[in-house]
């Protein structure tokens, strides 16, 4: 009886070995196979092992993520009715708070807070992109979105670093129209260049942080491995470039809780009604703002993103996007960092010359044609700028 438990043992190891040999024959192209039949096969066998080794990769980050964001959430609500907000975070008593069990990262990811209407989930499967460009845009800035394609955010910039650019919209009433041909020429945008994320919420002033907290999200789950993360408006000029090569490229790629742009100290807020930026009493009772950073553009690593949005689960919303991620940085305990310069990140237009522009990173206020114009000199005068008199 032990004789035959032995040979039957012996015979499925001889079975194993011949079949692992095979195997590799198979891989190795030794059988007399058609030349395109061995060609797909390869194709698809590099397919499952790049989809392999991000599926790792990702659920490792996943698991550092949950492991981390232990501290993230708080039932407590953070506004302050005497003192400042930042001294109200100050207090380790709020900042150490244990996540609840259904709160995890997993979870957390599983949940769509918002049905796709046009997601691209696959664009960071291949590469982990050096710099992700979320920007913010109207579902009716069809000029913008052509206009930043074709300068700061087109490929061609990335000097093969690689940079993704998405744009976040929302949904309207011209949108949701019957036969909208809103819709339909944003359906033809998203065929053609794979930019634009889609989600079911109403795409208003008032909601500009649920659009950026949705970037945040889908970086958490589709690229967990992006390097550097720039949130901007569609109004913007960038200097993609200068913000690569002088700013993120001497960091390295181990970078943590990083986060620059220009810097809002000390503002207080505008209980003014009729102002845009009116932050009513009821919202935030609390004297002045943490440190934050201005919402025309601002730069952080990938990293940061994930923190954000776990961390903005448990903060009471507000509408002010740029005032509201301070806040969330604040609890996290993450100082946004200075830029080298006071004048690479300006909220206003700075006035244009190609000496300036090609020194700065951000300028605000441009129209489409505006846009292309300046970029398209400062492209033509790059090895030179500071040497012609535009």
């Amino acid at each position: 009886m032990r004789w035959k438990r032995k040979h039957r043992y012996c015979s499925v190891a001889i079975f194993l070995i011949v079949l692992v040999f095979v195997g590799r024959l198979v891989y190795q192209g030794q059988w007399h196979c058609k030349i395109t039949q061995e060609t797909l096969a390869a194709q698809e066998l590099q397919t499952i092992k790049t989809s392999f080794n991000f599926s790792m990769t990702y659920l490792l980050r996943l698991k550092e993520l949950e492991e981390s964001s232990k501290l993230l959430t708080s039932n407590e609500n953070i506004s302050a009715t005497d003192g400042s907000l930042q001294q109200k975070l100050e207090n380790s008593s709020l900042l150490n708070i244990s996540l609840n069990d259904e709160m995890s990262v997993a979870k957390i990811l599983q949940d769509e807070p918002y049905e796709y209407i046009l997601n691209e989930p696959f664009s960071c499967l291949l590469r982990a992109p050096f710099l992700v460009l979320l920007i913010a845009v109207e579902p009716k800035k069809t000029d913008a979105r052509d206009a930043i394609r074709k300068t700061w955010a087109n490929e061609s910039v990335a000097w093969g670093l690689g940079i993704i650019r998405l744009f976040f919209i929302g949904v309207n009433q011209d949108t949701q129209r019957n036969g909208s041909k809103l819709q339909h020429t944003i359906e033809e945008e998203s065929d053609r260049y794979h930019d634009i994320i889609q989600q079911d919420y109403r795409d208003t002033y008032n909601n500009l942080t649920l659009k950026t907290l949705m970037g945040m999200y889908w970086i958490t789950k589709y690229c967990p491995e992006a390097k550097y993360v720039m949130k901007t408006d569609s109004d913007m000029f960038v200097n993609t470039e200068y913000l690569m090569e002088k700013i993120l490229k001497p960091k390295g790629q181990q970078t943590q809780k990083y986060f620059t742009g220009l810097h809002m100290t000390g503002f207080f807020p505008n209980r003014n009604n009729e102002s845009k930026w009116y932050m009513p009493l009821e919202l935030f009772p609390g004297r002045r703002y943490p440190t934050f950073c201005s919402g025309t553009g601002y730069v952080f690593s990938g990293d940061v993103a994930q923190r954000i949005y776990v961390a903005s689960l448990t903060i009471p919303r507000l509408h002010l996007e740029d005032v509201y991620v301070g806040i969330c940085l604040a609890k996290l305990k993450i100082e946004p960092e200075p830029p080298p310069n006071e004048h690479l990140f300006n909220h206003w237009q700075v006035p244009y010359s190609s000496c300036t522009y090609s020194n700065l990173i951000t300028s605000h206020g441009f129209e489409p044609n505006e846009l292309i114009q300046y970029w398209q000199h400062l492209q033509s005068n790059k090895h030179i700028p500071c040497q012609t008199t535009g």
